[in-house]
C-alpha cells in the first residue's frame, strides 16, 4: 500500500502545481491586461494633448512662409529642393 499511496500523493502534488501555475498566471495575465489598458488610456490623452497643443501653435500661421522654409535647408536639402523643382518643371 506505501506504493500507491506515494503515487497518489505524486498525483496530487502535481494536479496541485498545475492549478497554482494556472492561478498565478491567469493574475499575472490580468495585471498585464489592466497596465495595457491605462497605457491605451495615457496614450489617448496625450494624442489630444499634443492635438491641441498643435492647433494653438498653428494658430495665426495659416500661410505658409517659404523665406522661413527655405531659410531652414541644408545645402543638401537645397540642391534636392532643386532637383526636384527642376524634374517636376521638366515633366509638365
Amino acid at each position: 500500500m506505501e506504493i500507491t499511496e506515494g503515487i497518489k500523493k505524486l498525483m496530487l502534488a502535481g494536479i496541485g502545481a498545475v492549478a497554482t501555475t494556472y492561478e498565478k498566471s491567469e493574475e499575472v495575465l490580468n495585471d498585464l491586461v489592466k497596465k495595457g489598458e491605462i497605457t491605451v488610456d495615457q496614450g489617448k490623452t496625450l494624442n489630444t494633448e499634443l492635438k491641441h497643443t498643435l492647433k494653438e501653435g498653428l494658430k495665426g500661421k495659416s500661410e505658409f512662409d517659404a523665406e522661413d522654409f527655405i531659410s531652414g535647408l541644408s545645402d543638401e536639402e537645397m540642391e534636392r529642393l532643386k532637383s526636384a523643382l527642376d524634374k517636376k518643371e521638366n515633366d509638365e
